[in-house]
């Protein structure tokens, strides 16, 4: 009876701590919450890029930001956005040669100017984050840079290396940088936009891939660990250090965007011993690389790594003096974001991000407070909540006594339907007749496909303005939402609103196309088109995909859809294995040419590792494009940007989609908090009040204690029966058994 009764209390003690540990919902150790961390969620998987030189979408950029320093940056609040200096000391101004070296006057005519040369000062005292690929010895070697196979062993971070070091960041850094975009061992998707423009660039493209080739001849083609690819030893004519603290680029002729591309990590330094680091025996087995441990100057640096599963960017030691703004837009004062003002930041220590695979899921941990914002990089978790808010006034008033900040603005961001323009059937076509065709397939379904009712009325939490054109709203020139623009192709003015054309019109075009009712009028077999969506299928997404699905059906198109992660999209599209798929841009700088170059011909992501996922290639459109690249603001780029906007509207590379409304979602202990597409190191600003957290934690996720209450008695009942019947056996077998004399 005692082994009975010591695993009673054993089991009750077991059970016991099982149900107080499940009380807690919380997928954070117990405690968290008081320390000063930004707690986050990222669904799917991890970023595939971290490396600045690679690094191209939203998921990745809310580390890389982080981590890497550009030479400029935008200021957090200021709407319209405005550039303002990070690693740099100052936002330089060109100045222009002619072609024998002359100094020109800064209105001087384009076929005047030969070069545009920036003179960068960088900021003195820059110090990397903690990293081995700078340890030395007493004698001054790199400690870590002459690894055998083998001598890695089990390492698998940079922090289980005995020897951490830093040096400065010095202008030759930033060189390298610009030199990586000419690597071929790097997916490098700016650089065939970088080499139209740095003087030499595109030859030393050439000269890099030679001396690749010759250093990888013999060794097997998919060999991991390939070796150190000095980029040190040749130099390039378009990027110079004058001396450590002046970076100078020379660019052909004027390019006035420039100064955008210097605010995105594609020019943030890049320091040669991390690259060296990186390329020895074992890294690659170890998944030591730039893309799971990048390195920089920013105010953060990673410091765990779970893939798939859980990213801590922690703040970065050796990081500079900074100081929170003081000055902002409209409402930023009367709504708290400038109590900061000249305070130190970043504010919290560190940033803890963990996997959870769906929406749903993340949404109930924000509401249960244990995410500070559901997700680093997505701008839609604001709307998304504010429609959940409007749903009922019972849910209104939850959110309103949780206190849940949803800030909410109209940016440039944009989501579509796209071709692949190497597809040949929904393509540009080989013959003339094979184009007209194919063009009035894209058109017509450009026409089908509703955005008014799918992302204005049905999905209101991704909801947004019906897109006319591939020119956002608030850059110069764009006339979308303005009395009289419309797209001609898809819409037609009723009582001078656009209204979309009716289905009857799409019809005409699909017989024009050979398709009459779906069907291909030479073989009689039903259209079925592949859509190449860039998530994996959740419920939610269903319900989208469904939904294209009708659309497309309107045409009597089966479109059949081929759901993927991020990271596969990606490596499919690289390959050109896309037909029809979804896509979207966050704009990277407040300019036309950034949404322009999502279709000039030579950033095509299939042939040249470019932005253009349609591979959309026009030769009036890229002579255009290269001409409004050398344009300020004015009467005459308004002019050309309505002419591109012309062709690509008949040619229907994208069925347009929508302009997404931006919005983020905070908790009420979550200060700084604004919507800023091309702010992409919001982190630093945001600060935690980690005594309310902790408060409204223990607030609203109380223990229930009727269930462990009712165990115990059940637990006490089971004793109690098992006692009496164990007594009663005992009672029984103890009776007295007369024997007969």
């Amino acid at each position: 009876m005692a082994g009975i009764g010591r695993w009673i209390r054993g089991g009750w003690g077991a059970l016991a701590l099982a149900l107080l540990a499940a009380c807690n919902n919380s997928p954070f150790p117990r405690g968290a919450e008081r320390e000063n961390t930004l707690y986050v969620a990222f669904p799917e998987r991890s970023p595939r890029y971290l490396d600045p030189t690679s690094s191209y979408a939203a998921p990745e950029s809310a580390y890389v930001y982080e981590v890497s320093e550009p030479p400029y940056g935008y200021q957090y609040l200021k709407r319209p956005y405005e550039l303002i200096p990070r690693a740099a000391a100052e936002v330089v101004k060109p100045y222009f040669l002619d072609a024998q070296g002359k100094r020109l006057p800064d209105d001087a005519a384009d076929e005047q100017i030969a070069e545009a040369v920036y003179d960068i000062p960088i900021r003195a005292g820059l110090k990397y984050s903690p990293h081995p690929a700078f340890a030395k010895d007493a004698q001054g070697g790199y400690l870590y840079h002459h690894l055998k196979p083998g001598e890695l062993g089990d390492k698998r971070s940079p922090f289980d290396f005995k020897q951490l070091a830093t040096r400065e960041v010095v202008a030759e850094d930033f060189v390298y940088a610009l030199k990586r975009h000419a690597s071929p061992r790097l997916e490098a998707p700016v650089g065939p936009v970088f080499s139209e423009h740095v003087i030499g660039l595109k030859e030393y493209i050439a000269l890099v891939k030679s001396e690749s080739d010759k250093q990888l001849a013999g060794l097997p083609e998919n060999v991991a660990d390939k070796p150190f690819l000095d980029l040190r030893r040749w130099p390039l004519a378009g990027a110079q250090a004058v001396n450590d603290h002046l970076l100078r680029v020379r660019l052909k002729g004027r390019y006035p965007q420039w100064r955008y591309w210097l605010a995105t990590s594609f020019t943030a330094a890049i320091p040669w011993e991390v690259d060296a680091f990186y390329a020895q025996p074992g890294m690659a087995a170890n998944s030591l690389s730039w893309n799971q441990w990048p390195v920089g100057s920013g105010p953060f640096m990673m410091t765990e790594y779970q893939q798939d599963r859980r990213h801590v960017m922690s703040r970065n030691p050796n990081y500079r003096p900074d100081t929170y703004p003081c000055e902002g837009g409209p409402g930023d004062a009367e709504g708290g974001r400038l109590a900061d003002c000249g305070k130190r930041i970043p504010f919290v220590d560190k940033i803890v991000a963990i996997n959870v695979k769906e929406k749903v899921p993340i949404k109930e941990l924000f509401k249960q407070g244990y995410l500070d914002l559901p997700e680093l990089d997505r701008t839609d978790w604001g709307i998304n909540l504010a429609v959940d808010r409007d749903d009922s006034d019972e849910v209104q008033r939850f959110f309103e006594q949780r206190g849940f900040q949803l800030p909410t603005d109209v940016d440039i961001t944009n989501w579509y339907v796209g071709f692949n323009w190497l597809d040949p059937v929904v393509g540009r076509g080989d013959t003339p007749g094979q184009q007209k065709r194919n063009r009035a397939l894209r058109q017509a379904i450009s026409i089908a496909v509703d955005w008014e009712e799918g992302y204005g009325r049905i999905f209101r939490d991704k909801g947004g303005d019906a897109a006319h054109s591939p020119i956002p709203p608030g850059v110069f020139g764009s006339k979308e939402g303005r009395p009289g623009e419309y797209n001609p192709v898809t819409h037609r003015l009723v009582d001078g609103k656009p209204v979309r054309r009716p289905i009857e019109d799409a019809l005409k075009l699909m017989e024009e196309a050979g398709y009459p009712g779906g069907r291909d009028v030479k073989t009689g077999k039903p259209l079925v088109l592949n859509y190449d969506f860039q998530r994996v299928i959740t419920p939610e997404l269903k319900a989208e995909n469904d939904w294209m699905v009708r659309q497309f059906a309107k045409l009597g198109i089966q479109l059949d859809i081929r759901a993927t992660d991020f990271n596969q999209f990606q490596e499919k599209v690289l390959k050109g294995r896309h037909q029809v798929y979804w896509g979207g841009w966050f704009a990277d700088y407040p300019d036309v040419e950034n949404f322009f170059f999502l279709l000039y011909g030579p950033n095509s992501k299939s042939l040249h590792e470019g932005e253009n996922i349609s591979n959309y290639a026009s030769p009036e459109f890229d002579r255009l494009f290269r001409k409004l690249q050398s344009l300020e603001d004015g009467p005459e780029k308004a002019e050309v940007m309505a002419k591109m906007n012309d062709v690509v509207r008949q040619d229907a590379p994208w069925t347009w989609g929508y302009w997404s409304y931006s919005g983020l979602a905070f908790q009420s202990w979550v200060h700084n908090g604004k919507p800023g597409v091309v702010v992409l190191d919001r982190s630093r600003y945001l600060r935690v009040d980690v005594a309310e957290r902790t408060r409204k934690l223990a607030e609203w996720n109380r223990p229930v204690w009727w269930p462990l209450l009712a165990l115990a008695a059940g637990v006490i009942a089971i004793f109690i029966a098992t006692r009496r019947a164990w007594r009663n056996r005992e009672t029984v077998t103890a009776t007295p058994v007369k024997v007969a004399s």
